[in-house]
């Protein structure tokens, strides 16, 4: 059963008309997405704010007072949609909760860019920041989860919320939830299609499930949304990276949907889960 804010969302989103996912132009997307985000995501609480560019990639900067630590942030949106202000408020708070500066990169964006420029532009900013913490939120959490793979020995933590991490897209998940739960699974085909543009998605720089060795990979804190088709590949990497032998907490959020991190103006569950991170961020940050 889904909680019931989340609920009201799914429904106010099921009731919409129009095109299917798949098939809504990518600059009618970008539109809706930014919409989504100013009615469901609000503003979130007062911190200081910069905005940076870390090695030629634009990043917008939180800084809490008596900040320790770093942290890059990777926003989701199927690496097509979505930028820095999609995550605004979610990122004021993990700022605040973890005491840790959070910078916010903007990536670039397929079709225009695909990959491996969202994730050449995801290393080249943690780099820069030389933080000590990657985190994002779907497609930013598949972006986090290969820097983490290729910075080993250098971060303490990695926070992947709902993350992507195979192309092959038929997991239980993906039929469970195809349609009516938000992301289908027909319009996550199409980011992976776009995203790609004829790459090899099997690489493990863009399904960090396929890399065969995990070894010394960043303690990992994952979040998963219980109606979600990326429910089970995010479980598959939690087992993928535990027999590596490296720690993981996994939070199951009972009674979410794919996107409910982003909503911290209408969902308790979001704003909970934000602080929960953010107390892992902190953890790590003073291990």
């Amino acid at each position: 059963m889904l909680d019931a804010e989340i609920q009201a969302i799914l429904d106010a989103i099921n009731g919409l008309r129009g095109p299917a996912p798949e098939n809504v132009p990518v600059e009618q997307a970008r539109a809706a997405h930014d919409s989504e985000t100013a009615q469901l995501a609000g503003e979130g609480p007062e911190v200081a704010t910069e905005d940076a560019e870390l090695a030629g990639v634009r990043a917008r900067i939180y800084r809490p007072e008596n900040a320790r630590g770093t942290v890059a942030y990777f926003h989701g949106g199927g690496w097509v949609v979505g930028n820095a202000a999609s995550t605004e408020a979610v990122c004021r708070t993990l700022a605040l909760a973890s005491g840790a500066v959070v910078a916010n990169v903007d990536y670039r964006l397929a079709p225009e860019h695909p990959f491996p420029a969202a994730l050449e532009d995801a290393l080249a900013a943690t780099r820069a920041l030389r933080a000590d913490v990657v985190a994002g939120d779907s497609a930013g959490g598949n972006l986090a989860a290969v820097v983490a793979q290729k910075l080993r020995g250098e971060l303490k933590l990695q926070v992947l919320i709902y993350p992507v991490t195979d192309a092959g897209v038929n997991t239980p998940s993906y039929r469970e939830f195809a349609e009516g739960y938000g992301l289908t699974a027909a319009g996550m085909k199409r980011f992976w299609e776009l995203y790609l543009d004829g790459a090899d998605g099997t690489l493990p720089d863009a399904s960090p499930l396929r890399q065969d060795d995990l070894a010394g990979v960043a303690p990992a804190y994952i979040v998963l949304a219980e109606s979600d088709v990326l429910r089970d590949e995010g479980k598959a990497y939690a087992k993928a990276l535990e027999r590596a032998g490296v720690p993981v907490t996994l939070v199951d959020a009972a009674g979410t949907i794919h996107g409910f991190w982003r909503w911290q103006r209408a969902s308790a569950a979001a704003r909970s889960a934000a602080q929960e991170a953010g107390a892992a961020v902190r953890a790590a940050l003073e291990a």
